[in-house]
């Protein structure tokens, strides 16, 4: 393979290679301006929903991260695509990258009866948790219009991961604009002139995201893309493909699951403690995800680049651009932490009812956590960013092993221990201290260290040089 094959690279006088810092930046900022977008879409949601009561943001807390986690298990064929699309398309095999996509479509509709089922059995998995009865109708009332959308998120999911693995983010970026701006109408429309509530809030997500499967399948079989990719033709199902995407997407769906299962639970500890320990970990959640999720627009560049360079034949450039995306991730990350920790006082306000009388508390309460979640922040750049580039290489089971590991074994119990008094927990075999959600806060900081350094020291092991997606 010849250097120009290669992506993001720059020749000096002497021919020697270097990361062209523009052609990654070219590449990530769409990337991140489309992750950005789902910040947009938290936020929204969460201010509508904040409008009608404290119960209705911790039900959306309580409900929040276990719905995720059934979007990460079952619709996690999606996420295999991106990978085998930037190989296929760095080895010059454009017909199969169209194919890869279609197989992530089809992987996508085979979800579909496995969400019905999720959103049925929602509000009995639920009632597991000890909520207050009014939030735990609230929250039944969101879960399932919102579980119903789960294989159209699937299938977008693949179609943008093809656009990102071909390194051409805009797509996907402009789709997911409309995504945004159709869900904040639909929030207004379905919550309060339709009087649906909180119910209005999911069916309006879910609505939205069909917009943008349309929108995302009529680009990838419009002319352009038939002719240099032929995706009018690759459609039909072969069992290998869709074989290959499912054993490469569910681990890499299974890994951020396992991590949003531990959140999930951390969020129901701190609603079942209190309302006002619920809806500020939920709101300090959502504003986190100002540089949460941008920064996985970073790292889904660097599952592009490290994918496209494997393809080339070139692992060592693989390494080359991670560490590029690696110090990018984490240098945005701290800075934004420590902003929002700065303005807390500002951006918090918005987004807790006027009418609350827990105002002032859940306010107080946020200041307090997003300091702890400026030094969260930092090493979990570090996890994404490792995590991504693995991932690139196909690299999927080990983190996913790493995080289980440590989520179970480290994060929940120790959250447990610091978040409960003694007679108020799940459980009564481990130590119970006491300190509300900033030790859940605490407990969080501890686990994603641990899980940062440890992925990180996988990518600099090279063990991923090993794999051959395409030949096992």
């Amino acid at each position: 393979m010849s250097g120009a094959a290669l992506p993001a690279v720059r020749l000096d006088a002497l021919g020697t290679r270097h990361v062209d810092l523009r052609a990654v930046a070219a590449l990530a900022l769409p990337l991140f301006l489309n992750s950005s977008l789902q910040v947009v879409l938290n936020l929204t949601d969460t201010w509508f929903i904040g409008r009608l009561s404290t119960d209705a943001l911790a039900a959306v807390g309580a409900c929040y991260f276990l719905i995720f986690v059934f979007f990460l298990v079952l619709g996690g064929v999606g996420m295999g695509v991106q990978t085998l699309v930037a190989q296929a398309f760095g080895a010059g095999r454009r017909r199969d990258a169209a194919h890869a996509a279609w197989c992530g479509v089809w992987g996508g509709l085979m979800t579909t009866p496995l969400f019905m089922v999720a959103a049925w059995q929602g509000p009995a998995l639920l009632s597991w948790f000890g909520l207050k009865p009014e939030v735990l109708t609230l929250a039944g009332d969101f879960w399932v219009p919102r579980m119903l959308g789960g294989s159209v998120s699937a299938i977008l999911y693949s179609l943008n991961s093809f656009f990102n693995g071909i390194g051409r983010p805009r797509y996907t970026f402009w789709n997911m604009v409309v995504v945004a701006l159709t869900n904040a109408v639909l929030n207004e429309v379905f919550m309060f002139r339709l009087g649906l509530g909180i119910a209005g809030a999911a069916i309006a997500s879910s609505l939205a995201l069909g917009v943008g499967t349309l929108l995302a399948l009529g680009v990838f079989l419009d002319r352009r893309f038939q002719s240099e990719f032929d995706t009018r033709h690759t459609w039909r199902p072969d069992w290998v493909g869709v074989r290959r995407v499912v054993a490469l997407g569910v681990p890499t769906g299974l890994f951020p699951a396992m991590d949003v299962i531990g959140l999930a639970l951390f969020q129901l500890m701190q609603v079942r403690l209190s309302p006002v320990d619920g809806a500020a970990t939920q709101i300090v959640m959502m504003l986190t995800s100002v540089s949460y999720l941008p920064a996985i627009g970073i790292a889904l560049a660097g599952t592009t680049l490290v994918g496209q360079s494997i393809g080339a034949g070139d692992k060592a450039w693989a390494m080359r651009c991670a560490q590029v995306i690696i110090r990018m991730a984490v240098i945005y990350m701290g800075v934004l932490g420590v902003g929002l920790a700065l303005v807390g006082a500002w951006v918090v306000p918005p987004f807790i009812s006027n009418g609350g009388t827990d105002a002032a508390a859940v306010t107080a309460l946020c200041q307090r956590l997003l300091w702890i979640a400026a030094g969260y922040q930092i090493f979990d750049a570090l996890n994404l960013s490792s995590a991504f580039c693995l991932r690139g290489a196909g690299d999927v089971r080990f983190p996913t092993g790493l995080l289980l590991l440590l989520s179970w074994g480290l994060f929940l119990p120790l959250c447990h221990a610091l978040t409960f008094p003694p007679g108020g927990g799940w459980v009564a075999f481990l130590p119970q201290w006491g300190l509300g959600a900033t030790g859940g806060w605490i407990a969080a900081l501890v686990y994603t260290v641990a899980l940062g350094l440890g992925l990180w020291l996988r990518w600099r092991s090279g063990a991923w040089r090993k794999i051959d997606l395409f030949h096992t």
